[in-house]
């Protein structure tokens, strides 16, 4: 199951002639609303619109589908109009098959052009790298909004399938948001997200859940790092996670190693990507609230406020309530590699330029269990809890995060990594599961208490009635035969990795 948020108006059917190209690995659920959109015989244009992180195959997932359906493709890059529409004229006239390319004086001529494609029939025409036009050329919104206006009137013959694709999020955000013209006329949203926990053992083809998990927390779910990021190198089993390591991400000569700092680059544009990787580096640290890291950066709330909200605009930082204490807000690192890169490999980029990897990664161990396994742990049972675990809802959606709760004077808090409430509409829905994670302790009847002191202390309305909440232990490490027996009197959910990654 991968994690693709659409919206769509009027679905219907993806016609069976088309099927998902085999270079596209998973990815059925995006393909499926693109051929659905680019293929409906609706009367009348329509426009799409594709967003996603860089890395995530969303380019792939656009030329396919044109290669597939015999529609148009153009991917916009950094340059000046009369470039672009350059480009473009001779990008078209190769899909026409005309001996020269076609010269437009403006962006409505071309539009207007590539409007009209749609005369015979349902045919898509995308243009991925949006941004980099509109960034030319800001009027290119309205002009588009007019093309279709213009076309959309009775007798309603064009079928045109508009597809606009974008990295840059924030921009897309406002150009297709809530107060945009161009909203009112998008009939498909498309986020491409990265593939989860198990999806990402598929694509790497690892079948042994803990090495799966390993994997995990070092490259996450980004389908480009599977080949040429990592020469197509595979651990063989666990024993060969370290040496992967170093064969691989802490490897100079390889584009992984390499990769977290020019993420971050491109995502974050010419903005202070100092404070950006102090941020992370804070996250990284364990420091989860706005108070903590502005603490770690010697900095005022409101100069870390700007940087919060670039890494969570770019979809690089994940933000949630706290589970416990709704008014507080925690941040998380949402790309492993970023964790992974400024838990070990920052702090030590020194050394790995002059020294062996493998001497490195041996001091960095401990880091990288105590701060990113453990962590990234967590992070995937909060994952399965809301999208592969039966709380017997029906279709009631739920949300997981982290929560903890304050101590008195002098007594330290009650934390649980992984609390699971009803959305309802919002974060603060009625309590069903409280959990602790743990990656590399085994469990015993003190984790349980512990649980059960977090319940003890939360307020009744937080509960549907007695032991509606489900209390559930998540272990890497294995169970006590004393929490075995109390799974079997209904007392608690034991989750292992082998439920994690296969079961519900």
């Amino acid at each position: 199951m991968n994690a693709v948020h659409a919206q769509r108006r009027n679905p219907v059917m993806a016609p069976d002639g088309a099927p998902r190209p085999e270079r596209l690995f998973d990815r059925e659920s995006e393909w499926a609303a693109l051929l659905s959109f680019a293929c409906d015989p609706h009367p009348g244009p329509d426009l799409a619109v594709v967003m996603g992180r860089h890395r995530q195959g969303k380019t792939l997932l656009l030329e396919s589908l044109a290669g597939a359906t015999g529609g148009f493709y153009f991917c916009g890059q950094q340059a000046t109009e009369a470039e672009a529409l350059r480009r473009m004229g001779e990008e078209y006239a190769r899909y026409r098959r005309e001996s020269r390319p076609l010269c437009w004086r403006d962006w409505k001529e071309c539009l207007d052009a590539l409007v009209a494609t749609g005369d015979d029939g349902p045919v898509p025409v995308v243009i991925d790298s949006f941004p980099d036009l509109v960034a030319a050329s800001p009027a290119l919104p309205s002009i588009i909004y007019g093309a279709l206006r213009h076309f959309d009137r009775p007798p309603l013959e064009n079928r045109v399938r508009l597809l606009l694709g974008g990295e840059a999020a924030p921009v897309m955000t406002r150009l297709f948001g809530s107060a945009s013209p161009l909203r009112a006329r998008t009939g498909l949203i498309l986020d491409v997200q990265p593939m989860d926990f198990r999806g990402a053992a598929r694509l790497w083809g690892i079948d042994e859940p803990a090495l799966a998990f390993l994997v995990h927390t070092v490259v996450g779910g980004t389908p480009a790092y599977r080949h040429d990021y990592v020469d197509d190198d595979v651990p063989a089993d666990r024993n060969d996670f370290d040496a992967w390591v170093c064969r691989t991400v802490l490897n100079p000569r390889m584009p992984l190693y390499h990769e977290a700092r020019h993420l971050l680059d491109e995502e974050t544009g010419p903005w202070n990507r100092g404070v950006c990787h102090s941020v992370l580096a804070a996250l990284a640290r364990g420091c989860t609230t706005h108070g903590e890291i502005a603490t770690f950066l010697g900095q005022q709330l409101t100069d870390t406020s700007r940087a919060l909200a670039v890494l969570r605009d770019r979809g690089l930082l994940r933000s949630q309530p706290d589970g416990l204490q709704l008014g507080i807000t925690r941040h998380h690192i949402a790309d492993p590699l970023l964790a992974f890169e400024h838990a070990v490999a920052r702090p030590r980029r020194a050394a790995l330029e002059l020294s062996d990897a493998r001497t490195v990664w041996e001091e960095a161990r401990p880091d990288f269990d105590a701060l990113v396994a453990v962590r990234g742990f967590a992070q995937i049972c909060r994952d399965w809890a809301v999208s592969y675990a039966d709380w017997g809802l029906g279709t009631e959606q739920v949300v997981a995060s982290h929560g903890a709760l304050s101590g008195p004077s002098g007594e330290a808090g009650l934390d649980a990594e992984v609390v699971v409430r009803r959305t309802n509409g919002s974060p603060a829905g009625p309590l069903v599961s409280l959990g602790l994670a743990r990656w590399s302790t085994g469990m015993d009847l003190h984790h349980l208490h512990h649980l059960r002191r977090i319940l003890d202390r939360l307020d009744s309305r937080d509960r549907a009635g007695p032991g509606s909440v489900r209390l559930a232990l998540y272990g890497a490490s294995g169970f006590s035969p004393a929490l075995h027996f109390a799974q079997a009197r209904g007392e608690v959910m034991l989750v292992d990795l082998e439920r994690l990654y296969r079961g519900s």
